[in-house]
């Protein structure tokens, strides 16, 4: 399982924007936003966040540490900043 800060932290270690990260992964920038201020995880589907966690791997992310022990990402490739 992954946190809220999780995805924040490496959307923000690639450079993307919500917008960027929406078209990547196909998943509207409304509900990127909504998962990362108002409900975090508990408001998207399975879907959207499979989606978005594929989607960050993909781009050389790693999702490292349990949720209630040091959770964080590690950046293992470095495609566009875009």
């Amino acid at each position: 399982m992954i946190t809220v800060e999780q995805l924040k932290m490496a959307r923000n270690a690639l450079g993307w924007s919500i917008k960027a990260l929406s078209e990547r992964s196909s998943v509207s920038v409304r509900t990127i936003k909504r998962i990362e201020s108002e409900g975090g995880l508990a408001v998207a589907t399975q879907a959207n966040i499979k989606l978005i966690v594929t989607t960050l791997e993909a781009a050389g992310i790693e999702f490292i540490g349990a949720p209630d022990d040091g959770p964080g990402v590690r950046l293992w490739l470095h495609f566009d900043s875009q």
